[in-house]
C-alpha cells in the first residue's frame, strides 16, 4: 500500500486503451493492493477520481469519490466511493452540459468541456459483480472524465472555446467571489 506517482500528459500509458480485467484478476490480492494504492494516491493529491492508467497501470479500473468538501471542486455534490471495472457507457439523451475540468495528470490547468448530461454506466465492482448506475449533472461529467482515461483520452482533447487556462488565472477570472 503506497501513494504512487501520478504520470503526466505526454506519458505514453495515458494514450493506451487499457486492458479489461478478468474475474480472477479482480478477486486477487494484487487488485486489492492496486485499489488501495489508487485510493491513497487520489486522496493525497486532493482528487475526486483516479484511473489506473494515471498511476501507470493500464487496466480498466477507476475510483470516483466526491468527498463532502473538496479543495479542487468546492461546489461538487458529495457521493460515496465507486470502484469501476470494465465500464460501458450509454448516453441516455442528447442533452449536453459544460463544466470546468482539471486533472491530476494535467496539473496546473483547467478547461471547459462539453459532455453528455445524462448517462448510464454498466460496470463490474470490486467483487466483479455487475452494477449499473444512471448519472446526470456534475457526477456524469466526473465519471466520463475518469473513464476517458481507460480509453486513452484526456480532457484537454475535448476543451471548448479556447478555454484552457492555468489554475491561477482560473481562480482569478473564472470563479465567483
Amino acid at each position: 500500500m503506497a501513494i504512487r506517482e501520478v504520470i503526466k500528459m505526454g506519458h505514453p500509458t495515458l494514450r493506451l486503451v487499457a486492458k479489461e480485467l478478468e474475474e480472477d484478476e479482480v478477486k486477487s490480492p494484487w487488485f486489492q493492493e492496486l485499489i488501495t494504492d489508487m485510493r491513497e494516491t487520489m486522496k493525497a493529491c486532493g482528487g475526486i477520481g483516479i484511473a489506473a492508467p494515471q498511476i501507470n497501470e493500464s487496466f480498466q479500473t477507476a475510483i470516483i469519490d466526491l468527498p463532502e468538501e473538496s479543495d479542487r471542486y468546492p461546489d461538487a455534490p458529495e457521493s460515496h466511493e465507486y470502484i469501476i471495472v470494465n465500464p460501458k457507457i450509454t448516453l441516455l439523451n442528447e442533452e449536453k452540459q459544460t463544466f470546468w475540468e482539471g486533472c491530476l495528470s494535467v496539473p496546473g490547468l483547467r478547461g471547459q468541456v462539453t459532455r453528455p448530461a445524462k448517462i448510464r454506466i454498466d460496470y463490474k465492482d470490486e467483487n466483479f459483480v455487475d452494477q449499473s448506475i444512471e448519472l446526470e449533472d456534475f457526477l456524469a461529467t466526473v465519471f466520463q472524465h475518469e473513464l476517458d482515461h481507460l480509453f486513452g483520452e484526456l480532457y484537454v482533447d475535448k476543451v471548448v472555446n479556447n478555454s484552457l487556462t492555468y489554475e491561477e488565472e482560473f481562480a482569478q477570472f473564472h470563479t465567483e467571489v
